[in-house]
């Protein structure tokens, strides 16, 4: 009963917000006027709000800005040191700056690091929080990007990337990040530039209690769906998460931009019954995935679930293992990654289906901006699907699906599965990558590398304890999963963007599969677990799956 209330409260918060925030996200993907703040940044920035870029030029800005924030990141990781309020910590290494400044600009914030440990304030406030907005602004513009394009017809460009990444942060990002902020110190979450104090127990012990400015990461963390937590012990730390109010808001953040962009998909396509075909695939995968990962940690077996009454091993007792299930099955849902519970100690099925929801590629719903662009990926695969069974030339939101997209869709669902089992195997391979990594035998050890790189893919971020991270060659090899797993199919994404863009649109026809019915979610619901079946049904067997049949 506690899980359904939980569940049933978080609902109710979601569609409240879905309403306003699609709206203003629709604004801010189509508006014409521009405020003074965002003029002055065009300004310093030197580009002219009024032009339309070609997908090329938008992908070149796009990739120019990222590349940009990973060597100004790097550079400040590697000078931690000598930045203020260092708090005595070093400068890392190049490798594992490296890591961390792909980490951040892909959106993933996997962290092989302590944080309260191993970096300044600075460092966390002015250069890891910065990349949680830019890069969860970035995700937003690529879906806008998408969107618009489906709704042009005959345009000669697919927006501008200055003015939504400008508009994003501005309109978006930044003013939900002072409301949560607001609401996670009015938790209890700390937010100060105290350093590290010693104290006495009562027991006659000391014990160190960190301070730093939490709160205002911890907002951004959760709202641009981007997982890195001050701490190492991320929101099961009682600096960071406090209370099961703050946990609750936690999930409610992370899953708000990613349900509210198919309210802002439909009012851009000019019907809102579009935008709800969408959201209610995404809604019916996440409860699913909720509903299998809470059941498979409440029916965990085994001495200690028995006498515990579940499998709560790893989990936050201030929150119950039913708010630790529900925020372990949203974080990997999203892009978020970040984690109230060890997710090294979820139930095998609990494990397996952790890793399936972010094999399905994060669309239910998936991080912000990436969720959309990923599931309207599928719409148009299953379009085409339906389209050969019938034998009709297929369309989506009044586009006919040709061969150039289906082509750059056919590349776009082989990436991250490349990555992801490409990286696997070379772990698992590879001796001296195999015994740094792997800390755990059997099906278990296969599970934990699974899980890194379905995670670093994905860009999700979150990772198994018993993977052991932060070795040079490691660092370099999940370095590559992010990037690629991020920016590659970004690059595809706004290749079909500038090819629906050019199109004509057409009006809906005796034969077009209408996409705004209980019909077309059901097919975008079948096909997108069939795709990932395909890809990893054999790695899943021999890790997660074979571990539950164990």
């Amino acid at each position: 009963m506690l899980a359904l209330g939980q569940i049933g409260l978080l609902v109710i918060v979601l569609a409240l917000v879905q309403w306003p925030l699609g709206n203003a996200l629709a604004a801010a993907a189509t508006g014409t006027r521009h405020t003074r703040v965002e003029r002055a940044v065009y300004r310093v920035v030197g580009v002219n709000p009024e032009s339309r870029q070609s997908w090329k030029s938008y992908a070149i800005a796009l990739m120019a800005f990222s590349v940009a924030g990973v060597a100004v990141l790097m550079s400040l990781l590697m000078l931690n040191r000598h930045l203020p309020l260092s708090q005595g910590t070093p400068g890392m290494a190049w490798a594992g700056a490296l890591n961390t400044a792909v980490s951040f600009v892909t959106n993933t914030n996997w962290q092989w690091y302590s944080g309260e440990t191993t970096l300044g304030y600075a460092v966390q406030a002015g250069g890891l929080t910065v990349q949680n907005f830019l890069s969860a602004a970035v995700g937003i513009a690529v879906a806008f990007a998408l969107a618009r394009a489906f709704a042009a017809h005959r345009a000669d460009g697919v927006g501008n990337f200055w003015v939504d990444i400008t508009r994003v942060t501005t309109r978006i990002l930044v003013p939900l990040s002072v409301g949560a902020t607001l609401l996670f110190l009015g938790g209890g979450v700390i937010d100060n530039l105290n350093g590290p104090r010693v104290v006495t127990t009562l027991a006659g012990a000391s014990q160190t209690i960190p301070g730093g400015p939490v709160a205002t990461q911890e907002a951004i963390k959760q709202i641009g769906t981007n997982g890195g937590g001050f701490f190492n012990a991320n929101a099961s730390h009682p600096f960071e998460n406090p209370t099961a109010w703050t946990n609750l808001l936690s999930i409610a953040l992370l899953l708000a931009i990613p349900f509210a962009l198919p309210r802002a998909l439909g009012i851009i396509l000019g019907s809102k019954r579009q935008g709800h075909a969408i959201l209610a695939a995404m809604a019916s995968l996440w409860v699913a995935t909720v509903g299998l990962l809470t059941w498979a940690e409440f029916a965990g077996k085994g001495a200690a679930p028995a006498l515990a009454g579940a499998a709560m091993e790893g989990k936050e007792t201030r929150f119950g293992l039913a708010a630790s299930a529900l925020y372990a099955a949203s974080t990997t849902a999203t892009s978020t990654g970040s984690v109230n519970a060890s997710h090294d100690s979820l139930t095998a099925p609990g494990s397996l289906t952790a890793i399936g929801s972010m094999l399905l590629g994060e669309i239910a719903p998936g991080g912000v901006g990436s969720g959309l662009y990923g599931m309207l990926v599928i719409a148009v695969l299953a379009v085409f699907l339906a389209g050969l069974m019938v034998g009709r030339t297929p369309e989506l939101y009044g586009k006919k699906i040709g061969s150039r997209e289906m082509s750059l869709v056919a590349v776009y669902t082989v990436v991250t599965p490349a990555l992801v089992l490409g990286g696997t195997a070379l772990t698992l391979g590879v001796k001296s990558l195999k015994d740094a990594a792997v800390t755990q035998p059997g099906l278990h050890g296969v599970t934990s590398v699974l899980y890194a790189y379905a995670s670093a893919a994905n860009n999700n971020g979150s990772a198994f304890g018993s993977f052991a991270a932060g070795g040079t060659w490691q660092d370099l090899l999940l370095a590559v999963a992010m990037f690629a797993g991020r920016f590659v199919p970004i690059l595809l994404v706004l290749a079909l963007a500038g090819a629906l863009a050019a199109a004509p649109r057409i009006p809906v026809g005796a034969g077009t599969l209408r996409s705004d019915t209980p019909l077309f979610t059901t097919l975008l619901v079948g096909v997108a677990p069939i795709i990932a079946l395909v890809a990893y049904a054999p790695v899943l067997a021999l890790g997660p799956l074979g571990e539950a049949l164990q």
